[in-house]
């Protein structure tokens, strides 16, 4: 029997993938449960099992102590040094205490607790096993499937793919192989559970690092992912080694590469773009096949207005929208898109007054709610200068002067008071000219200055 016993844990090792030592110790806990609820016993209680022998031993432990309170869970000194000499106060004693038999009720209660401890082990065992394939992809075969979910076995369990996971238009038939990307692995009070998917954006990814080796190894980079399933995906991929083109290594000879993705996917179309840092240029890219005439972001806005030829239009936009969506998605950028003709006209309307230059003029004003109230054209210009009018410096008053300071055109302060010391210091001097002793007789000063209509 006790070889049997030894021959089972082996077996259950083997199918069930669990340690034996797991085993053993499931075991050891169900007898010394099924003793203590039998027997009635309160002590502390272990049991031993001889892997050779096959046996399982159950012990009382007691303490050393210099008087017994509780029999069970102590023995004196004095007894215990006629077991051993070398025992002291304090000390722990195995007794063996073995029953001649366990009974029915307790065979069948440590019956119960292994098979209840060994499906946790398998279950720990198996959430650990596929806990390290979360993100990746693994194959499977379809096991049964009902209106909402695909079971797909995995081998040892069983997978979810639901109806958020499947790609529109595939369908499946029992047993049929197919290639899952793991999405999340939680371990529930039921067992370990797998959800699946074949629409996530990281199952590109995956096929790609299994057709491509340089984007396995790192040297090609998948910068990002825009896909809707079934239908069409864009891929931005780079290059850590200038001397390889990322787009060309990833489409493989003659479309190898992407080709067997594509095939994995049931015919999902593939655009395959280079990635770039400059936002203008990868947006460009992200619109082929249509061409991109100019690029105008859209200040204090992750947006921008694409303007394309005019026979390009509905390329770039493409059918139902699907392009400029994915490529909105690629790049994480609003994308409107607008022809050259439409653009011209659209230059010319308050909508891209309001959207291209509002932002810059808020932005150079302390008050900005003042600003937003106040009528100010947003495109407003500096007015042209006009030409100075000409002034006879040897007729200037003071009140001439400002006049003629008031009707300049000027652009500054700088230059309207440097402009009015000149005109100070031109009159001063043809006053000092009409003034100046010994040259004048008083006669002439009044002839002359009756002459020059100096206003009083």
């Amino acid at each position: 029997m006790s070889k049997e016993l030894i021959n089972a844990f082996e077996m259950l090792q083997e199918e069930k993938n669990i340690s034996k030592d797991i085993i053993i110790e499931a075991v050891e806990s169900a007898l010394t449960f099924a003793y203590k609820r039998n027997y009635d016993q309160a002590q502390n209680v272990e049991v031993a099992f001889d892997d050779k022998r096959g046996e399982f031993k159950v012990f009382a432990v007691k303490e050393v102590v210099d008087t017994v309170m509780d029999s069970n869970l102590e023995v004196s000194l004095e007894d215990a040094l006629e077991i051993h000499r070398a025992y002291e106060i304090g000390d722990k004693i195995r007794f063996e205490v073995t029953p001649g038999d366990f009974g029915r009720i307790a065979a069948q209660t440590a019956k119960q607790v292994i098979t209840q401890r060994l499906r946790e082990a398998e279950r720990a065992n198996i959430y650990e096993e596929f806990v390290d394939y979360e993100d990746d992809l693994v194959p499977g075969f379809v096991e049964r499937q009902d209106r909402r979910f695909i079971y797909v076995s995995l081998g040892r369990i069983e997978a979810v793919l639901n109806r958020e996971g499947q790609i529109p238009g595939e369908t499946f038939q029992q047993h049929d192989r197919l290639l899952v990307y793991v999405e999340r692995v939680e371990n529930t009070t039921k067992g370990p559970q797998i959800y699946v998917s074949r629409t996530h954006p990281n199952m590109i990814k995956r096929l790609f690092e299994q057709e491509v080796p340089e984007i396995y190894d790192g040297t090609v980079e998948i910068k990002a992912i825009a896909r809707e399933a079934g239908d069409r995906s864009k891929i931005a991929v780079y290059s850590n080694d200038p001397n390889i083109d990322p787009v060309g290594t990833s489409v493989g000879p003659r479309g190898s590469r992407v080709q067997a993705v594509v095939n994995e996917l049931h015919g999902e179309n593939m655009d395959i773009i280079e990635w770039s840092e400059d936002p203008a240029e990868f947006i460009s890219h992200a619109l082929n096949p249509a061409d991109v005439l100019s690029t105008h972001f859209i200040p204090g806005e992750k947006a921008t207005v694409v303007v394309v030829p005019d026979n390009h239009l509905s390329l770039a936009i493409g059918k139902r929208g699907q392009n400029a969506r994915l490529a909105a998605k690629l790049t994480g950028y609003k994308i409107d898109i607008k022809s050259e003709s439409e653009w011209a006209e659209y230059q010319d309307s308050d909508e891209y007054n309001e959207r291209f230059n509002s932002v810059d003029l808020l932005a150079d004003t302390d008050d900005v709610e003042e600003v937003a109230d106040t009528d100010v054209p947003m495109m407003a210009e500096a007015p042209l200068a006009e030409e100075a009018p000409t002034v006879d410096e040897e007729n200037l008053s003071p009140d001439a002067i400002e006049a003629a300071i008031g009707e300049k055109e000027m652009t500054s302060a700088g230059e309207a008071e440097a402009d009015y010391d000149t005109l100070v210091e031109e009159e001063d001097l043809a006053e000092s000219e009409l003034n100046e002793p010994g040259e004048l007789s008083e006669s002439e000063m009044e002839q002359r200055l009756d002459e020059s209509e100096i206003p009083e």
